[in-house]
């Protein structure tokens, strides 16, 4: 996998609290800011997708078998 450079501004406050979190149990800083945000994009995408089952949900008593669909495709 490449690597990139991400430059983002954060709270001076929360870098050291990383980055003293990260010393004290031998973790690499760029990996545990990289699996820190795959994990938050993983809980976002998570949220977006129960939300779209919510919303969708109401309309599945109208939706056709795909046997169905396919049969009427043939037609």
């Amino acid at each position: 996998m490449s690597k990139t450079t991400l430059a983002v501004k954060v709270d001076y406050k929360i870098a050291n609290k990383v980055k003293t979190f990260c010393r004290e149990r031998g973790i690499k800083y760029g990996f545990f800011v990289e699996k820190a945000l795959e994990e938050r994009l993983e809980r976002e995408e998570l949220k977006e997708d129960l939300l779209d089952l919510k919303t969708l949900r109401s309309l599945e008593k109208e939706a056709v078998s795909i046997e169905d669909y396919l049969e009427k495709r043939r037609v």
